[in-house]
């Protein structure tokens, strides 16, 4: 089995894995911003995240899980303007701030809940950690990398030689004054903490050294990662869409205040592509959960689909891919229910599995050995147990699932006896006219090692 290696964003490049600690691992995930609910593109972020997690456990680390909740700070433009989506979402629904928050964080915990997706240690609203954020930006302000406006306190981006590496940024050739604000210094420059508008009748503001106000979105990540891993942890993740602006800030104020660039590494999933366009709730061109299981769809298929692609490439839905993979997914679980009880693990399969895994979570291979599993001609018990050894990283349920249940009409079953009576009585050619009975039916017979089972054609 090879060691475990991972894509670092930071370094742009696959690296072998190795904690900071010896058998523990810090892992921080951004969570999501609790104005509405989360689309499925959304939730394929959290899908990589939970394979990563399941792979760090199948290597044997004992892992502290960490993500956050957004519930405040996160403005409707990603660059420090317009309205809090917090309060915009209020607006939408009619709700508090703080009602929407509690709703559709319940929702998002029982979106990843349907997706078997494990649960993090530690849960942390950003509303829970007001102090924590303003003691950080104290602490940026009294090292100088802090400047104050009419709307906010502002990191100062330029005093970082370093500012953009994670996202490659070419700072040098960004002109001031892209941005509306006039006031703010440098084009990257980015809010620590907004001011409450005068004219606007926030639900969320607190008091602060600097004014009543909010903490700004970024803030919110470097300190609660910090309080709960330390100043340098081994993994930080989020969806692509984090790298250029959230993600390279929590790294600039984390080096500004601690020195670290916060995570040992740091792991992106890609967007899924809706006809040829990212989802996005902004736009309300989105898909939730809920509407496949309206569609009748498993969100264990969903799940199955999202394994079809590496977590670091894009991937495009439609309702036939889906279709596609909740048939394959069908045979898998039929596969795996007809080998009956499991015996032992097969060591061939199982290295193949963990180099793929190990290999920065190669799941398409991975489920490419599962497949070569299923058409080997190894014992079928053994077949079980690999499997289900497979499913603590696949996180499909394979051991629970169960043929659906048909009722079979009285006389189908009464042909299927009669059928194994002739067999019985070695009256071959009549046995093969009853089975062909049954099926022009529309049913098959299925002889197992228990005896004959009717199902549906």
């Amino acid at each position: 089995m090879v060691d475990l290696r991972l894509f670092d964003t930071y370094e742009r490049k696959v690296r072998l894995f190795e904690p900071l600690v010896p058998g523990k691992v810090g892992l921080y995930c951004c969570g999501p911003t609790v104005y509405n609910f989360a689309h499925i593109g959304n939730l394929r972020t959290y899908i990589f995240e939970d394979i990563l997690l399941r792979v760090l456990r199948r290597n044997g680390f004992e892992v502290n899980f960490v993500m956050n909740i957004t519930d405040v700070g996160h403005l409707t433009s990603d660059a420090d303007s317009g309205e809090d989506k917090m309060e915009v979402g209020s607006k939408r629904t009619g709700l508090t701030a703080w009602q929407i928050a509690d709703q559709y964080t319940e929702a998002f915990q029982a979106d990843l809940t349907a997706l078997n997706v494990n649960p993090p240690d530690i849960w942390c609203r950003a509303t829970d950690h007001i102090k924590e954020q303003i003691e950080f930006i104290e602490d940026l302000e009294s090292k100088g990398f802090t400047y104050r406006t009419s709307d906010g306190i502002y990191f100062n981006s330029r005093k970082l030689n370093n500012y953009g590496y994670l996202a490659r940024l070419d700072v040098n050739g960004l002109k001031e004054g892209a941005r509306i604000d006039t006031e703010r210094q440098f084009v990257t420059d980015f809010a620590l903490w907004k001011f409450s508008p005068p004219d606007e009748d926030r639900q969320m503001e607190w008091d602060s050294p600097w004014g009543v106000g909010f903490p700004g979105w970024h803030i919110e990540c470097s300190t609660m990662s910090a309080k709960y891993l330390g100043d340098f942890f081994d993994i930080h993740c989020g969806g692509e869409d984090h790298i250029p602006i959230h993600h390279t800030n929590e790294i600039a104020q984390t080096e500004a205040s601690r020195g670290t660039r916060l995570a040992n590494f740091w792991m992106h999933g890609y967007f899924l592509q809706l006809s040829d366009a990212k989802m996005s709730k902004s736009t309300g061109e989105f898909l939730r959960l809920e509407t496949l299981t309206k569609k009748g769809v498993d969100p264990m298929v969903y799940r199955y689909f999202c394994l079809g692609a590496h977590y670091r490439t894009q991937m495009s839905f439609s309702w036939q891919s889906l279709e596609a993979e909740e048939t394959a997914l069908r045979r898998l679980y039929q596969a795996a229910f007809d080998w009956g009880e499991p015996g032992t693990v097969i060591p061939e399969f199982m290295d193949r599995f963990m180099n793929c895994i190990n290999d920065d979570l190669n799941m398409p291979r991975a489920r490419a050995v599962a497949w070569d599993l299923v058409k080997s001609d190894a014992d079928p018990g053994d077949k079980k147990a690999t499997m289900l050894a497979f499913d603590e990283i696949f996180g499909l349920g394979i051991e629970h699932w169960q043929p659906e249940a048909v009722q079979v009409p009285d006389e189908i079953l009464q042909l299927a006896e009669d059928r194994e009576t002739a067999r019985t009585e070695k009256k071959w050619q009549l046995a093969d006219e009853l089975r062909d009975q049954v099926l022009t039916a529309g049913y098959v017979i299925e002889d197992t090692q228990e005896g004959p089972r009717v199902k549906k054609a």
